[in-house]
């Protein structure tokens, strides 16, 4: 891939194209984290090397008081606050569709990639409106299933979804990831659960298991 110009959009964003011309290609969305950036899971998307791939990662659009940016401010745990979540949950939408339209993305392979805070947002994206995506990622997170978000379950079925959580995960809790996990089982996704002795993090045996699980989507 090659980096390539961000497009005026809903959200501020990095893209990288893929080097082979013409056609539509399949994309991954990368949403970061809070109090990260759109260039904080490049890196990770990019060791796929693939040159037939359109990476495209969104900076959340409030900053977050430490430094970087955040997607929603939060109630308690597992709870995003209703009014910031809202907001990105709208922009997001919106920025869906003008990626869409402005880079050579196959409308029916777009996979996202969340981590943390990133995979909360992935998770309100897909469960909210599963035809627009092929697959999701989703580490370290949760679902929010204590929002006021209306998921479509029965189009989830045989739907991808990769999950990863640490078991010594100090800022979301293990729970969660299995909770996440039950939740899709039971409305028909299919569900690579993965735990790993580690805290809040992506460690090199989830980039591995995560690559694993790329490439037959991917290809």
């Amino acid at each position: 891939m090659k980096e390539g110009r961000a497009i005026s959009a809903s959200l501020h964003h990095a893209v990288f194209l893929p080097t082979r011309k013409g056609g539509r290609f399949p994309a991954v969305v990368a949403i970061h984290g809070r109090g990260a950036d759109e260039n904080d899971l490049v890196p990770l998307v990019l060791s796929l090397e693939r040159s037939d791939l359109v990476l495209v990662s969104p900076r959340a659009p409030f900053p977050f008081p430490s430094g970087g940016f955040t997607w929603y401010d939060i109630i308690q745990e597992a709870v995003p606050d209703p009014e910031s979540f809202g907001v990105s949950l709208t922009s997001f939408h919106r920025f869906i569709d003008e990626i869409k339209a402005d880079y050579p993305i196959d409308p029916n392979r777009i996979i996202l990639l969340g981590f943390s805070q990133g995979s909360v947002m992935a998770y309100a994206l897909a469960l909210s409106n599963p035809t627009l995506f092929r697959a999701v990622a989703a580490l370290s997170g949760y679902i929010p299933l204590r929002s006021q978000l209306t998921f479509d379950l029965e189009k989830l079925k045989d739907r991808p979804f990769f999950i990863s959580h640490g078991t010594y995960d100090e800022v979301i809790a293990t729970r969660f990831g299995r909770e996440a996990a039950q939740f899709l089982k039971d409305a028909g996704a299919q569900v690579t659960y993965r735990e790993y002795l580690m805290g809040h993090q992506i460690s090199q045996e989830t980039m591995r298991d995560l690559e694993g699980w790329f490439k037959p989507i991917l290809d």
